[in-house]
C-alpha cells in the first residue's frame, strides 16, 4: 500500500453550536375555537405593558449573546405571525411584537450528535490565492435532536505540501430560510437564502419540505460547468421523511439562494446518486447504486430526471463483499474519471477504495484497487456508528487529492492521497 498523508485535524460533534428556528404551532381555528396560536398571541396581547416589558428582558438576558441578531430574529417570526392571523398591529407595541416573535422560536443544537460525511469543490471565490493555493468549499451532514440532519459548511485553504487550514467558524450560526408562509410545509421544489449577513461557514440548511422532515442526508457538492462554460454548484442528497427516501438536487450560482429541487425518475427512488461535474458524449452522467448493492452508470438528457442505468461496478473483493457504493462525483484526471467507492465487508465495516473508467466511454472500468484506500483503524472505530469511514467527494489540486472523510458517523478526518500511487494500485 502507498502512504497516504493524514492531517492532525479532526472536526467533531459540538452541541454549543446551536440556531434561532421557528417553533411551529398549528394556527388554523378549529369549529370557531382559538387556536393554540390564536391564543397564545392574545395572552401577549393582554399584558400589561410592563410585564411584556420584564418577560422581553428575560428572553433576551437568556438567549441575546448567544444568537446573531436576535431581536431581528423576532421581529421576523412576528411578522409571519402577524400575516397568518391577519393581526391589526398599529396598536401593538414594540416590546410585545418582539415578544410574540420569542414565543414561536427554539434554540436547536443542529450537531449535537454527530458530524460527518463531508464533500469538497473549489470555493467561488479564488481572489488573493498564493501560487499553490486552493480555497476550498466543504460541506457536512450535521446531526441534531431527533436525529436530524442538515447540510453545514466550512471554508478553508489547501496549499502545497499537504497543508490544510479551516477559516473560523463565527461565534453564531444562521439558518437558510425559505421566503414565503413557513406553516404550510411546501412539497418542493424550495429555494432557501443565506442570511446577508452570514458567512458560509455560519450557515446552515435545514429540512424545509415534507419530503425532508427527517433530514437532509450526505450532500454530493459538484463544481459543474455547462456547455456554454458557465459554472452552477450542484449537490445530489437524500431527502428523507421518517420512512420513504427521495434522492433531491441542490442548485446554486451564487451561494447566497440555494434551490432544493426533487429529482424525477426511477433511480431518484435511492440514495447515493453523485453527478459526473460535466456532460460526457452530450448527455448528463451520474453513478447511482440502484439496488443497494452494485454501483450504476446512469445518463439523462435531463440534470433532474434519472431512470435506470447500465450496472458498472460489483462487489469482487473482501472488504466490499456485502455492498458497494459511490464516494462523491468522479474526478477528471488526464488518465480518465477517477471514481472513489465505498465498500462494506465482514462486520460491517466500511472502507474506501476507487476505480479509474475510461474518459471518453465511462461504462468501462480501465482499473480498481485491489486493496482499500482507508478503512477504519483503531483510533476511527468507535463512534456513533462503528467502523465507518465514508466521504462524500474528494477534490483534486495538483497531483493530490484532498479526501475529508467521516468516521464512525461521528467526526469528520482529512487525508491526502497521491493520484499517480494511488493510480498504480489498480
Amino acid at each position: 500500500m502507498f502512504e497516504l498523508f493524514h492531517h492532525s485535524l479532526r472536526l467533531r460533534a459540538d452541541p454549543s453550536r446551536v440556531v434561532v428556528r421557528p417553533f411551529h404551532i398549528g394556527w388554523q381555528s378549529n369549529g370557531g375555537v382559538p387556536s393554540r396560536t390564536e391564543r397564545l398571541v392574545g395572552e401577549v396581547l393582554g399584558m400589561a405593558p410592563a410585564e411584556a416589558r420584564a418577560q422581553l428582558d428575560r428572553v433576551l438576558r437568556d438567549f441575546e449573546a448567544r444568537h446573531w441578531q436576535t431581536r431581528r430574529v423576532f421581529m421576523t417570526r412576528y411578522e409571519e405571525i402577524r400575516t397568518q392571523l391577519g393581526l391589526d398591529d398599529s396598536a401593538i407595541s414594540e416590546e410585545k411584537r418582539q415578544l410574540i416573535g420569542a414565543y414561536f422560536c427554539h434554540e436547536y443544537s443542529y450537531a449535537a450528535a454527530a458530524l460527518m460525511n463531508p464533500s469538497a469543490v473549489p470555493h467561488y471565490d479564488q481572489s488573493g490565492m498564493a501560487e499553490g493555493s486552493l480555497r476550498i468549499l466543504m460541506s457536512l451532514r450535521a446531526v441534531g435532536e431527533g436525529h436530524i440532519s442538515s447540510v453545514a459548511f466550512r471554508e478553508g485553504i489547501i496549499s502545497d505540501g499537504c497543508e490544510l487550514k479551516l477559516a473560523p467558524e463565527p461565534p453564531f450560526a444562521t439558518a437558510a430560510d425559505a421566503i414565503g408562509d413557513e406553516e404550510t410545509v411546501p412539497e418542493g421544489p424550495v429555494t432557501v437564502y443565506r442570511h446577508r449577513d452570514s458567512t458560509l461557514s455560519g450557515t446552515v440548511i435545514f429540512p424545509i419540505t415534507r419530503a425532508q422532515s427527517n433530514g437532509l442526508e450526505d450532500l454530493r457538492l459538484c463544481h459543474f460547468e455547462h456547455d456554454d462554460g458557465s459554472i452552477e454548484w450542484l449537490g445530489t442528497y437524500t431527502a428523507y421523511n421518517g420512512s420513504v427516501i427521495q434522492s433531491e438536487m441542490l442548485r446554486t450560482r451564487d451561494w447566497r439562494a440555494f434551490d432544493l429541487v426533487p429529482m424525477t425518475g426511477s433511480a431518484a427512488r435511492n440514495k447515493g446518486m453523485a453527478l459526473f461535474p460535466r456532460k460526457v458524449n452530450g448527455r448528463y452522467m451520474m453513478i447511482g447504486r440502484q439496488d443497494g448493492e452494485n454501483i450504476f452508470l446512469l445518463d439523462s438528457d435531463r440534470l433532474t430526471h434519472w431512470d435506470e442505468g447500465q450496472k458498472l461496478l460489483t462487489p469482487t473483493y473482501p472488504w466490499e463483499l456485502v455492498q458497494m457504493g459511490n464516494c462523491g462525483p468522479p474526478i477528471e484526471l488526464d488518465e480518465g474519471w477517477l471514481l472513489l467507492t465505498h465498500g462494506v465487508g465482514a462486520m460491517r465495516k466500511y472502507s474506501i477504495g476507487a476505480a479509474l473508467l475510461d474518459k471518453k466511454d465511462p461504462s468501462k472500468v480501465i482499473g480498481r484497487t485491489r486493496e482499500p484506500i482507508v478503512a477504519a483503524a483503531d483510533q476511527d472505530r468507535e463512534g456513533y456508528v462503528p467502523n465507518v469511514v465514508y466521504t462524500c467527494g474528494a477534490i483534486r489540486h495538483g497531483d493530490m487529492l484532498f479526501m475529508p472523510y467521516g468516521v464512525a458517523d461521528s467526526s469528520v478526518a482529512f487525508a491526502f492521497v497521491p493520484i499517480q500511487a494511488l493510480l498504480a494500485q489498480m
